[in-house]
């Protein structure tokens, strides 16, 4: 049997409560989250990625699991994936690179459980992020058809944040 651990893919909108979530998560659960490197990206660059960053921001999310995954204890919280950038690249960018495409599709099946936060919380300006409460209605609807798309079960949390805690460990049971 192996040790590594269960990836749990945490997506959603900007503003959703993906990081607070995964964050809740990993301290009731006592292991790791992975933040999300985009967040990280636009701070460090002072600027929004465009379409050449995608890739870039993917991939460093994926080696961040990765290099975290050998420490995690049980479940390994991933705040965001792949195949969220690639929603977002069709969005912005009216499609997406193929070497971002081949990414997403070869890691969606490392994931465990797929968490979807629900956009039912206070919407947040989060600085240079260009996403809005409206484009943030459009992400949502991007990314379940997406999911649907590929055959990826997931669950939809909503509520405040404990209701969400608790929605997801009835699941992980």
């Amino acid at each position: 049997m192996s040790d590594a651990p269960l990836r749990v893919a945490v997506l959603g909108t900007t503003s959703s409560g993906k990081s607070t979530l995964a964050a809740a998560l990993a301290e009731h659960y006592q292991t790791l989250w992975v933040p999300e490197y985009l967040r990280e990206f636009v701070d460090t660059e002072e600027r929004v990625p465009v379409a050449e960053d995608q890739f870039h921001i993917a991939a460093t999310q994926r080696d961040r699991e990765d290099a975290a995954a050998p420490r995690a204890h049980k479940y390994l919280f991933c705040d965001t994936a792949p195949l969220m950038t690639l929603v977002y690249g069709r969005h912005y960018f009216g499609g997406f690179d193929q070497q971002l495409a081949a990414l997403a599709a070869s890691h969606t099946q490392d994931y465990a459980f797929t968490l979807v936060t629900a956009p039912d919380i206070p919407w947040v300006e989060q600085g240079l992020h260009r996403e809005s409460e409206e484009v943030s209605v459009i992400i949502d609807r991007m990314l379940l058809d997406e999911l649907a798309a590929r055959g990826i079960p997931y669950l939809l949390v909503s509520g405040d944040p404990a209701e969400r805690l608790s929605q997801v460990e009835r699941h992980l049971r």
